[in-house]
């Protein structure tokens, strides 16, 4: 079986669009039906179900590409961890279209200082959004993170659920109702982390 390029983007947030990095991925030769996302999860946290497929999907000999380290991990422990991972089973990594070599005592060093990189970044931004709450709070302006989809909406997500699944499928699948509401609703993005959280929250 030829080998083949599997590609994952990631934005921290649901309001961010991954347009930019999906386009980026295709220009490096990655298939439309390759590329795995996470909307609204920052990449601090490794669980992160577009991650995982990612990982999965991954055989011996294919390449993993992502536009910036960063996409793929926000801390270096992670990072090493994933790349370890990689190249336990035969699979390479490619940064923006350079494919990192763990035998070269040079890429090592790169890896690892844009790992540190990702990691500072990510300690400044969670040091701006503290200090932003506390300013926010002193003037009364803290009300919270706000729903991502309203009442009518989350409505619409569980009827989807509760009806037949799409033509060619046995039942409904995260990644389906998230497509298909994007499909229904137009202008809504929704991750399937939201989709998660809006079906856990009707189950309770």
């Amino acid at each position: 079986m030829a080998a083949l390029l599997i590609g994952y983007a990631r934005v921290s947030t649901d309001e961010q669009d991954l347009t930019a990095q999906r386009n980026a991925l295709q220009t490096l030769g990655v298939g439309v039906s390759r590329i795995y996302v996470d909307h609204g999860l920052t990449g601090t946290n490794r669980d992160r179900p577009g991650l995982r497929e990612a990982m999965a999907a991954c055989r011996d000999g294919d390449t993993m590409v992502v536009t910036k380290l960063d996409r793929l991990a926000r801390s270096l422990p992670d990072a090493r961890a994933i790349l370890e991972e990689l190249t336990t089973r035969q699979v390479k990594l490619s940064l923006g279209g350079s494919v990192h070599d763990p035998n070269d005592p040079v890429g090592r060093l790169l890896f690892n200082v844009l790992a540190m990189v990702a990691e500072f970044e990510s300690d400044l931004i969670r040091l701006r959004t503290r200090e932003g709450m506390q300013v926010a709070k002193a003037k009364g302006r803290l009300r919270g993170k706000q729903p991502k989809l309203n009442a009518r909406q989350e409505a619409h997500l569980v009827a989807l659920l509760c009806g037949p699944a799409p033509e060619g499928h046995a039942r409904w699948t995260v990644r389906l109702l998230a497509d298909r509401f994007v499909q229904l609703e137009g202008s809504v993005e929704v991750s399937r982390e939201t989709v998660r959280r809006v079906l856990k929250k009707k189950r309770a």
